[in-house]
């Protein structure tokens, strides 16, 4: 089926009465679908991000369960499972949720960065995270110069927050 909706209401379900989880995905997915289409993403892409950002953070539940902690690195590893299994019950294509999975299993290493939806993905959860995590404007400065690379995306974070 590959609906954007189904994957909102799914998620939804998923963190029933979690509301700032909730928030922050659908955060997440705005920037997403926002960056995406300014950089002019095909539609495989364009879909891959959204269904990505949807999803990015769907392992929390586990780490905290399992570890006590959502850290990143926990979330990483948490996450491609229970959104793999999410994404086959709604109908995906095998295509778009190994490479959703790849993304939700990456989403907190900012190193090597070189494909868009991936950079795409990291720079809408830094956008979110910024204001969440009242960073510093030293520190969203930094992530600016060191990670950041679309032009929608840096044109978002100047005007946000510097």
């Amino acid at each position: 089926m590959e609906n954007i909706g189904i994957v909102i209401n799914a998620m939804i379900n998923y963190y029933a009465g979690d509301v700032k989880r909730i928030n922050h995905f659908l955060k997440v997915f705005g920037f997403a679908k926002a960056i995406g289409q300014a950089e002019g993403l095909d539609s495989n892409t364009q879909k891959i991000v959204e269904t990505a950002a949807l999803t990015h953070d769907i392992g929390i539940k586990n780490s905290e369960r399992k570890f006590n902690s959502s850290n990143g690195k926990n979330q990483e590893k948490e996450g491609p499972p229970e959104a793999k299994k999410l994404l086959e019950e709604l109908g995906f294509d095998s295509d778009i949720i190994d490479r959703v999975c790849w993304l939700i299993a990456h989403h907190h290493t900012y190193i090597n960065i070189q494909e868009i939806d991936y950079q795409i993905l990291v720079e809408a959860d830094f956008l979110v995270n910024a204001c969440e995590d009242n960073l510093s404007v030293d520190s969203i400065q930094s992530f600016k110069n060191n990670i950041f690379k679309t032009k929608s995306g840096i044109d978002l974070l100047r005007t946000i927050y510097l």
